[in-house]
């Protein structure tokens, strides 16, 4: 037997199956959104594969979006992921620039800054801890967001948790304005972010939180601190942002 002939024997003998789902999961409601073999219910430029049942973005190309349904005003999203040295990637769950970051966690550029590390809202709230596992392993994430209520969590440990319209975080939400993002929005779809770096997801699954549950936030949540070279260096990305934005308004208004 070839090797080509002996690797298709491989694969079908042992398949790739999409773990059963866990029956506390189907009590709350839970839906898969991948059956592990195709990419049934998702759009993508041609960038993305079906590895061992995930979901792999091979090469630059464009998102892969979920396309069945927006994602609820209220839900839960479980999914597991792993990155290649120095990969950026992320999850939008929120229409414009709303992120669960994914991310190895020791990217030259994003790592030292928590508002941009692993399971972070991007450039707006960093996680309470780092709690990647290394490079080319699974990690576990979870996003959760009902009313004005978001948490990220990593590897079954909670590590954002905040309500947006309360005025102790009115700083770090006016960041995420600036970069486009609006924690108001609803109705996006869920996307998987392509960033030019090999990434992986695998067993997505959302549900909408029902009104009869109360997602409340950890009043002990703290997001680590930004060491002061990774501040500068965002400060001087604000003022980019900004500059950029005047500017295509007087172009708008010249027009």
């Amino acid at each position: 037997m070839n090797p080509r002939s002996f690797l298709l024997a491989l694969a079908l003998a042992f398949p790739v199956a999409v773990p059963a789902q866990d029956a506390a999961e189907q009590r709350l409601g839970f839906v898969t959104l991948s059956d592990g073999k195709s990419f049934n219910g998702w759009k993508h430029g041609g960038n993305w594969e079906i590895q061992d049942g995930a979901f792999a973005c091979t090469r630059p190309g464009g998102n892969l979006t979920y396309d069945v349904r927006p994602v609820p005003d209220d839900f839960e999203l479980r999914f597991e992921w792993k990155t290649s040295h120095h990969c950026n990637s992320g999850v939008y769950y929120r229409p414009g620039q709303v992120e669960y970051q994914v991310l190895d966690d020791a990217h030259p550029v994003y790592g030292e800054n928590p508002r941009q590390s692993a399971a972070s809202l991007f450039f707006c709230m960093g996680p309470s801890k780092r709690a990647t596992r290394p490079v080319g392993e699974w990690n576990t994430g979870r996003i959760l967001g009902q009313g004005t209520v978001i948490e990220h969590w990593l590897n079954e440990e909670r590590v954002l948790s905040f309500d947006y319209t309360d005025p102790k975080w009115a700083k770090e939400v006016a960041l995420l304005t600036i970069r486009g993002g609006d924690l108001t929005g609803r109705g996006g779809k869920l996307l998987l972010q392509d960033h030019g770096q090999a990434v992986w997801f695998r067993h997505l699954r959302m549900r909408t939180i029902p009104a009869t549950e109360k997602l409340t936030p950890d009043p002990a949540f703290q997001p680590l601190p930004v060491p002061p070279a990774a501040l500068a260096k965002e400060e001087g990305r604000v003022r980019g942002m900004l500059e950029k934005a005047k500017k295509d308004a007087a172009a708008r208004k010249a027009k």
